[in-house]
């Protein structure tokens, strides 16, 4: 099941005995946590264990679940990092007794709830054990969420926030945050709250309240200069300045994005697809997204010639020959002239 299918699931007090959740999205698996206790326990954390199965035998986490809790109707037993699901496991020195595992998944006690949590990018489907969990546990997969699937877990966190996202929004998001999902909760709930109930956000609001990060502030400064918007492009640098960030890296983080750009250009230019391009260059789907929406307004020369001036002012600061700030405003004054 998807992490939404499993959420929606615990939200309507459909908890079941045992649970699996896989996956490398961190925000998904500590929500599903942060949920089940509160269903689960309420406020009582005394009947709340947490194990790391890297430390203790799985035989322990079970002996555990089948003794009453003390006080309370239920316990809530989270099991970390379950090795034995892995194709290659790490060694231990000791075993899990996997038999006593299948033993209690195929018949587990009423009175607690058990939480196997496997923050991996795959376990081994083909595994006796897997299969059993998979068979007798809620299984919620945890996985990155796609870009093309950003709106959609927008829109549906909106809703719950009893507001409505515009349409030309949505871009605000996706450019500064990108697919960070722990900032864009933290980021809708803001501007929710601004809002009121029933309210929209509107793309005028979303840049005005949006917290920047640097890696969307550094899109943006490369928008500045595609624009030929000197103005923005030192207005972004002010920012990024207030977030402490030396010239000298702010180059780095220029250099990163027309190098992308020229990378992304130069395979675009072999025929190479989206996805194509996305595998060779080994980089999130969304920054060949962005590059591919930039790329389209240079030529590969310009793009060079943007990289040489780019390294041409990184020497310049690290020698000494021209202050830092001023080189920099001076090297986007150069850019925005050029582009």
């Amino acid at each position: 099941m998807s992490y939404l299918e499993v959420l929606q699931q615990i939200k309507k007090k459909n908890i079941s005995p045992v649970f699996l959740l896989y996956g490398s999205e961190s925000y998904f698996i500590q929500n599903l946590k942060k949920q089940l206790t509160k269903e689960v326990l309420a406020d009582d954390l005394d009947n709340l264990t947490t194990y790391d199965l890297e430390e203790t035998p799985i035989q322990e986490v079970i002996a555990d679940a089948e003794t009453y809790p003390f006080f309370g109707e239920r316990k809530l037993i989270i099991a970390n990092n379950p090795g034995f699901l892995k194709a290659k496991p790490d060694k231990s020195p000791f075993e899990h007794d996997l038999d006593g595992l299948k033993r209690y998944l195929e018949s587990p006690v009423d009175y607690s709830i058990l939480v196997i949590i496997a923050p991996y990018e795959k376990i081994d489907e083909r595994k006796k054990i897997t299969k059993i969990l998979k068979k007798n546990a809620t299984v919620a997969i945890c996985e990155p969420i796609k870009e093309y699937d950003l709106a959609k877990w927008l829109k549906n966190l909106a809703s719950q926030l009893h507001v409505t996202i515009a349409d030309d929004a949505y871009e605000i998001f996706d450019t500064a945050l990108s697919a960070n999902l722990q900032l864009l909760e933290n980021e809708l709930t803001k501007m929710a709250s601004f809002v009121g109930e029933n309210g929209t956000i509107t793309r005028g609001i979303a840049e005005k309240l949006i917290s920047h990060t640097t890696n969307g502030s550094s899109l943006r400064l490369a928008d500045a200069v595609i624009e030929r918007n000197l103005h923005k492009a030192i207005a972004v640098y002010k920012d990024l300045e207030k977030m402490k960030e030396e010239p000298i890296a702010l180059i780095g983080l220029l250099a990163y994005q027309f190098r992308m750009m020229l990378r992304v250009k130069l395979l675009k230019s072999k025929g190479y697809s989206q996805p194509q391009i996305q595998k060779q260059l080994g980089v999130h789907p969304y920054v060949v997204k962005m590059a591919l929406k930039r790329e389209k307004q240079f030529t590969a020369k310009r793009l060079q010639d943007i990289m040489d001036r780019l390294a041409n002012t990184d020497a310049e600061m690290k020698t000494g020959e021209m202050e830092k700030g001023l080189a920099f405003e001076l090297l986007l004054y150069e850019l925005v002239q050029a582009s």
